[in-house]
């Protein structure tokens, strides 16, 4: 069996990330940056793709995990039958190079460990040229495959058919150091990295960065992990926020919906600026929106709806045969074949964002109330066509409810703009179209028994309709909105969780199923709290919270009859809503909908 999904931790330095099985098992790096190829692949096969262990040779050793507060600095508590130690795990905040720390301290007796290294470059479909550069002081391990390089220091390691090994022990008081450097390999080696300095700032980093978190309410600790994660989703590089740390983790067990994540989706980046800007972090919101200028610059008409980290444009989708998959849910995927999708909801979630960002104080800057203005433009020129909406649709596109209540919000921020914030802009055109947009959905995008419905000529609901009163469309308390919710809890609530929308539609034009998507979830919670139900919004809230993992992450999807995480993880969307939601039980709200 594979390691279950909710067993792995975050190692991050905002510009990669590695996933650490509670068995001690880096199953998942990929370097330099999050969308790079994979160093360590055993999370999407098994240990033969690539993975680096650490764990006590005692088979019956128990393990308890923890976060350094705060930060993303993991504590790995081992207790064998001969002693205690901890693995202090980490990706060093630093400037100029990037690594990956297992520090190995004894706390009490005497523990021996084994560890053991496969790397297997370029998705698993390079064996890297390995060789031994240090010597007996300062052993170390030089690995070479194309344009990569990888140097591991600390400990003598041992070739067997691929693998890497040493054991090591630790006494009580007594510290070992491994470390794994990545550079590129027509330079030079980077020096051995400075551990205890490394922490000290690693450390340092994280707590300043979460330090100004204020939230009133009893998911205090969940909010501020979910924005830690989604700084972590962050690159501090370019601004660009991946949606995940993963590709290919599948939605259905054994099936085909295995999709790619770590790349910049609009929509995404949009809503994970919203989370960060009413906690305050208008940095982010400033870097993200320079990201934005620069991927988008140039003909407002070719804007896509994802990018790559850097605002990369050719995301083409490819499938690794390489790769097995998680579970052998195959195919696994690189790139993803939404960059080609016009998805009408996108521009909306922009200019939300943006004013979101500009209500709280952050000024215009020379280039970006153009941007709008040409982006509000983009969406009148598109105004008609049907689209792949919220979820990605890959059958026949529709006129999504959703979609065109975002391109009303698309324009409605434009509107307000000009009116609210003095910036220039045909207003009077703006709010005329708006409006028109408006008598549309509600002759067309409500049904005859008084609910919204997924698109325009259909019966069935969509859980993105709990956004409608987010954005100011319309009163949570709306009679339609209630009939709505009515409507998803008859159709779409399974097993006490909320569905994207019902895959035996059709609409999407894929096989098999899924599972509850957890934001979906959340949403409806920061709807019962909006509408008056505040004690279901309590107890589907606590019972989301309680679907964390050890560490406090959240995927994609919560596979509820196997009780475990299903989807790319962490996710940044299930993450941001959690923090919507615990606003919204807290009486706050994210998306300025009372200004409507």
């Amino acid at each position: 069996m594979p390691t279950p999904i909710e067993d792995y931790a975050l190692l991050s330095d905002c510009r990669t990330a590695a996933l650490v099985s509670r068995d001690g098992s880096i199953d998942w790096l990929c370097l330099p940056r999050f969308d790079a190829p994979s160093v360590f692949g055993a999370l999407l096969g098994d240990p033969s793709h690539g993975c680096w262990t650490l764990r006590p040779v005692d088979p019956n050793a128990t393990v308890q995990r923890r976060y350094w507060p705060d930060t993303f600095i993991l504590i790995t508590r081992w207790e064998s039958a001969d002693g205690i130690a901890e693995v202090h795990e980490f990706m060093p905040m630093t400037d100029d190079r990037t690594d990956v720390v297992r520090r190995i301290i004894g706390v009490s007796g005497t523990v021996a460990f084994r560890t053991e290294l496969r790397m297997h470059f370029d998705y698993a479909r390079a064996v890297p040229w390995v060789r031994q550069v240090g010597n007996a002081e300062a052993p170390a391990l030089h690995a070479t495959a194309g344009p990569d390089a990888v140097i591991v220091r600390g400990v003598k390691l041992t070739a067997s058919d691929h693998v890497h090994a040493a054991g090591l022990t630790v006494a009580e008081g007594e510290t070992r150091d491994l470390t794994l450097s990545w550079f590129p390999s027509h330079t030079s080696e980077p020096h051995p990295l400075d551990v205890e300095a490394a922490i000290a700032r690693t450390r340092s980093w994280w707590q300043g960065w979460a330090s100004p978190i204020e939230h009133d309410g009893p998911h205090r600790d969940a909010v501020v992990r979910s924005l830690l994660v989604l700084r972590a989703l962050t690159s501090r590089d370019t601004g660009g926020i991946v949606a995940a740390a993963t590709t290919s983790l599948p939605e259905e067990f054994g099936g085909t919906r295995n999709w790619d994540y770590r790349f910049v989706w609009l929509r995404d980046a949009a809503l994970t600026l919203e989370a960060l800007t009413v906690h305050g972090f208008l940095e982010e919101a400033h870097h993200w929106r320079r990201w934005l200028l620069r991927a988008v610059a140039g003909d407002p008409t070719e804007v896509q709806i994802m990018y790559g980290i850097a605002g990369e444009r050719d995301l083409a989708e490819r499938e690794l045969t390489s790769l097995p998959g998680y579970d052998r849910a195959a195919p696994v995927r690189i790139g993803n074949g939404a960059v080609d999708q016009y998805q009408g909801d996108v521009i909306g979630e922009v200019l939300v964002a943006l004013e979101a960002a500009r209500i709280a104080g952050l000024e215009e800057g020379a280039f970006s109330w153009p941007l709008q203005r040409k982006l509000i433009e983009r969406a009148i020129v598109d105004m008609d066509k049907p689209d792949n909406g919220i979820w990605e649709i890959r059958g026949e596109p529709q006129r999504f409810t959703h979609s065109r209540v975002m391109m009303w919000a698309a324009l409605d921020r434009g509107v307000r703009a000009v009116r609210e914030h003095d910036l220039p802009g045909d207003a009077e055109r703006w709010a005329r179209m708006r409006d028109q947009v408006r008598a549309e959905i509600d002759e067309h995008g409500v049904h005859a028994d008084g609910y919204f419905v997924q698109h325009y000529g259909s019966d069935e609901v969509d859980a993105s309709l709990l956004t409608l009163p987010q954005v100011g469309y319309c009163a949570a308390d709306d009679p339609r909105m209630l009939r709505t919710v009515e409507q998803m809890e008859r159709t779409l609530v399974r097993d006490g969780l909320l569905m994207r929308y019902r895959t035996a539609s059709g609409v999407d034009g894929l096989d098999g199923g899924e599972h509850p998507f957890l934001a979906c979830s959340f949403w409806l919670v920061e709807q019962y709290a909006a509408s008056g139900r505040l004690d279901d919004a309590r107890t589907l809230m606590d019972r989301l919270v309680s679907l964390s993992n050890d560490v406090g992450l959240l995927s994609e999807e919560y596979d509820v009859g196997a009780s475990r995480h299903a989807g790319n993880t962490p996710q940044a969307f299930s993450h941001l809503t959690l923090v919507r939601a615990a606003d919204a039980l807290a009486g706050h709200s994210g998306r300025a909908a009372d200004r409507a």
